[in-house]
């Protein structure tokens, strides 16, 4: 198949790519000039693991294009795939003013009826309104708008395209979900499932999935905050919960709060709509409340980790996207963390693996330093705040050696706490308790002694008095 794909962000370009490496021919538009010259030149905007490699692959091929102007759009075009941003408003609601532009420039370059589908994340009814535009705006040509949510997760997109749990199709003619099951025919061949609904019911999938998940993550953060209470193990409860197959283990990992492009903005979002309907979402609206405050709320975690305050402290901070493989900074909870220490009096370091050219567009008066050892020279603690897989090789004895005090707040429970406390490092996470190496040692050298003690009785009394049966068995 022929496709268009306008909009080539983060959304339009995986997309694009996979799409071209499922055998389609795709052309990615953008009216961003400067971009699209990147993109021919072969430098891509993002960072997401396989994806330059896959729009190289397919450039070559000739299956994969860039352009900044949408072409006429004739028998020849399959399908034209609407991939643009829909940021949020100051009441929360999705700004669609980029949707509807893009919408009028399809109608007023087709001159063939076309298939329109709408892979951005819009609230429902947005298909509705996008077809009555296109119908006003060109009353004798047909348009078939379809709803595609898109499931990707920034650090694992292409995965997430190329074995979906699921593809989502909102049409309301066959001849619309026929081309879309065209258009994934490579993926439903391998076992993934097509599901077909109605236009409004796919545009609610997208919002209501991310919401329950925002809800899973802001419930085990609530309940690590418990378990720090009453001295328990966060990750111990979460296993024992997560392996009840209604619930399941993913999104329980307790952290620092949820970011990105997403979760904050489906949720409010969804939250919007449903108060232009009159209707209130009193979970969502608490699981939103909830994460905002515990991403503010990191800030006193550290202060708590370093007795006396934070003012004139320095703090290192290490990963600064809301998630690993990414190079994305919306939202990310390191910004309210790194806020809140500066507002405290703290000096701040940062180092993260791909998102220091982002971090500097948010950041100020940070050092930003080139490695994690770097980072944590001359430090007074260090905060882990994205669990970027290199950061778990961090050598601890080397890190101790060039802080000014051996203080971990580990907001991921990514890091070894074994290694940093043999290091001399107070340790401190999220839902567990604090632990400090000179009770760790003092512990540990008890049941060291404990142990000697009790083998040592043992084989004195083995000595004095053997079993009956071997007793027997000697005498026979």
């Amino acid at each position: 198949m022929r496709l268009m794909i306008i909009g080539s962000g983060y959304v339009g370009l995986v997309s694009g790519a996979c799409l071209a490496e499922l055998g389609h021919h795709v052309m990615c538009v953008d009216n961003d000039t400067s971009k699209v010259e990147r993109l021919q030149a072969g430098q891509i905007p993002i960072y997401e693991p396989q994806l330059s490699e896959m729009i190289t692959r397919n450039v070559a091929r000739g299956r994969l294009g860039f352009s900044s102007q949408l072409p006429r759009l004739g028998k020849e075009i399959h399908a034209v795939m609407i991939a643009v941003g829909t940021p949020p408003q100051t009441n929360g609601s999705a700004n669609l003013d980029a949707i509807f532009a893009v919408a009028t420039e399809i109608a007023a370059k087709a001159i063939h009826p076309q298939m329109v589908i709408i892979k951005s994340t819009v609230p429902v009814g947005t298909g509705d309104s996008v077809q009555a535009l296109m119908h006003q705006a060109r009353p004798e040509m047909h348009f078939s708008v379809i709803s595609n949510p898109e499931f990707l997760r920034e650090g694992s997109a292409i995965d997430d395209f190329m074995a979906p749990d699921r593809i989502v199709v909102g049409a309301g003619d066959e001849t619309a979900r026929n081309t879309l099951r065209a258009l994934y025919a490579p993926l439903e061949q391998t076992g993934i499932q097509v599901v077909c609904m109605g236009r409004r019911e796919a545009e609610l999938v997208k919002c209501a999935a991310n919401a329950f998940l925002a809800t899973k993550i802001a419930f085990i953060n609530e309940m690590a905050d418990l378990c720090e209470a009453v001295g328990a193990d966060v990750e111990q409860v979460a296993h024992g919960v997560g392996l009840d197959e209604r619930i399941g283990e993913a999104f329980l990992q307790a952290g620092p709060g949820y970011g990105g492009s997403c979760f904050p903005k489906d949720t409010t979002a969804l939250q919007a709509i449903a108060q232009e309907y009159g209707i209130n979402l009193r979970l969502v609206e608490t699981v939103i409340a909830s994460n905002d405050a515990r991403k503010r709320g990191m800030g006193r975690r550290v202060s708590r980790a370093l007795p006396g305050g934070l003012s004139g402290r320095v703090v290192a901070v290490l990963g600064l996207t809301f998630k690993p493989n990414t190079d994305d900074m919306r939202d990310s909870p390191s910004l309210a963390l790194i806020d809140a220490v500066q507002r405290a009096g703290a000096k701040v370091q940062v180092f993260d693996p791909q998102g220091m050219n982002r971090a500097r567009l948010h950041l100020h008066d940070v050092h930003f330093a080139d490695d994690a050892y770097l980072c944590a020279e001359g430090a007074d603690c260090i905060v882990l705040a994205t669990h970027w897989p290199e950061f778990a090789t961090l050598d601890a004895e080397r890190l101790g050696r060039g802080v000014r005090n051996k203080v971990l707040v580990d907001l991921r429970n990514f890091l070894d706490p074994q290694a940093f406390l043999n290091a001399g490092f107070a340790v401190h996470a999220i839902g567990r308790p604090p632990q400090h190496p000179r009770r760790h040692n003092l512990v540990a050298a008890q049941r060291h002694r404990a142990s000697n003690q009790a083998r040592e009785a043992f084989i004195n009394g083995a000595k004095q008095r053997p079993y009956p049966a071997l007793q027997d068995g000697m005498n026979g």
